[in-house]
């Protein structure tokens, strides 16, 4: 399905409610998996969320888990250390060439058996759950998050909880945090100390609801929306001042491209300032790798440049983000310039009109480009991409007044 997205309005005026966040969620699940007594509330409607908990639930001997990258190293983990349980772990074609291999490498340093299907370090890979009772293991420090996460996740249930060495520069801190603090939320103790985390063992906890704040991520492209329109003044629920999230960073970020946010209860509101001047800017996202296409697309509607540093993961998301940005931008008539961990964006006050934007089976990359309705008609190709993440999207932007049909 391909949509066709125009609109007249200048101001935006709305009040949304976000799914909750898929990074929590999907976190939560695998916890209640292992800790059945915990209840959870405002879970993320999200494909790679329902995928999640289809997959726990399940007993199938294959497990598909389609273009859910967070599924598939959270339950690499999972089966790990499920005893007894015997399964393949798959996925669609791109998963199939994102890497598992330090998770499965990680994994095996404590004693796992998993084997590969076809190619050595990707999935499909054969998993046969055992007893784990080592508990120390060794880990680079720049790899995705997901990586650490997984093996945090499971660790209350090991015998000997696990410590973790992380070698070299540690990226996406935020992420492992968010994974520490749902932990320590369930009473499990955990510490991160210089680059060793330890989390301790814990074989029950006592039963709680577990509310789950909304997508930080998915607000990115209404922070991006405020910066575009003229006037702006859209409340979001349900968000937290302090979050866990990474991408709450976006609160300082935007407010270098006119956006200022504010906080009553569970709501945050965001208004577009007055008399805003726009001017080039310069962020490193090591720690929030996910809002650089967000980032990128609002400069490319203020005008203005940017340089984006810290991008090394977006090499192997749901596709290669920063090539996918480079030829989707020039489309649009930007210069534009990547690297394998940066991106540069020069000024420009042209935007070329609809133009069609290839998603590449990647909800960020249609849901990033979609603000840019507000400068110029834009046409975002295999919209219906967006229910792996925020299935209410184009609900939401047609609440806000713009005008979309298929094309």
């Amino acid at each position: 399905m391909n949509l066709l997205l125009q609109t007249s309005q200048s101001d935006l005026q709305a009040r949304i409610a976000v799914t909750g966040s898929k990074s929590e969620t999907n976190r939560l699940l695998l916890l209640q998996a292992l800790f059945p007594n915990i209840t959870l509330a405002n879970t993320s409607n999200s494909d790679d969320s329902e995928v999640m908990q289809k997959a726990l639930k399940g007993n199938e001997e294959i497990v598909d888990i389609h273009h859910a990258g967070t599924a598939m190293r959270f339950l690499t983990a999972y089966f790990a250390v499920n005893e007894g349980r015997e399964v393949v772990l798959t996925g669609s074609q791109r998963m199939t060439e994102r890497p598992i291999k330090v998770l499965v490498e990680a994994l095996e340093q404590l004693g796992a058996q998993i084997s590969y299907e076809n190619e050595v370090g990707y999935p499909p890979i054969r998993i046969k759950g055992q007893k784990i009772t080592a508990s120390k293991v060794n880990i680079p420090a720049n790899v995705s998050s997901q990586y650490i996460s997984a093996l945090l996740l499971v660790a209350p249930k090991l015998e000997n909880g696990i410590e973790i060495t992380l070698v070299g520069e540690i990226t996406s801190i935020p992420y492992i945090k968010m994974t520490l603090a749902l932990l320590n939320d369930l009473d499990i103790k955990t510490s991160f100390e210089g680059n060793v985390i330890t989390v301790y063992p814990k074989q029950e906890v006592e039963s709680k609801v577990m509310t789950v704040e909304s997508d930080w991520s998915s607000a990115s492209y209404f922070f991006s929306l405020a910066a575009l329109a003229e006037s702006a003044s859209v409340s979001l629920t349900s968000y937290k001042e302090t979050s866990l999230q990474g991408d709450s960073g976006l609160v300082e970020i935007y407010k270098k491209m006119g956006v200022d946010t504010h906080f009553v209860g569970n709501k945050m509101t965001l208004t577009k300032q007055a008399g805003f001047i726009p001017q080039t800017v310069n962020f490193e996202l090591n720690n929030t790798p996910d809002i650089a296409q967000t980032i990128v697309v609002t400069c490319l509607g203020l005008g203005i440049g940017c340089h984006l540093t810290g991008l090394h993961t977006l090499k192997i998301k749901e596709t290669d983000r920063l090539e996918a940005l480079r030829i989707e931008l020039t489309k649009l008539g930007a210069s534009i310039s990547v690297t394998n961990d940066s991106l540069t964006l020069l000024a420009s006050d042209e935007i070329n009109h609809n133009v069609t934007i290839a998603t590449y089976n990647d909800h960020r990359m249609a849901m990033a480009f979609a603000p840019l309705a507000l400068k110029v008609p834009i046409i975002i190709e295999n919209a219906e991409v967006v229910s792996k993440s925020y299935p209410d999207f184009w609900n939401d932007l047609k609440s806000l007044g713009f005008e979309i049909s298929e094309k």
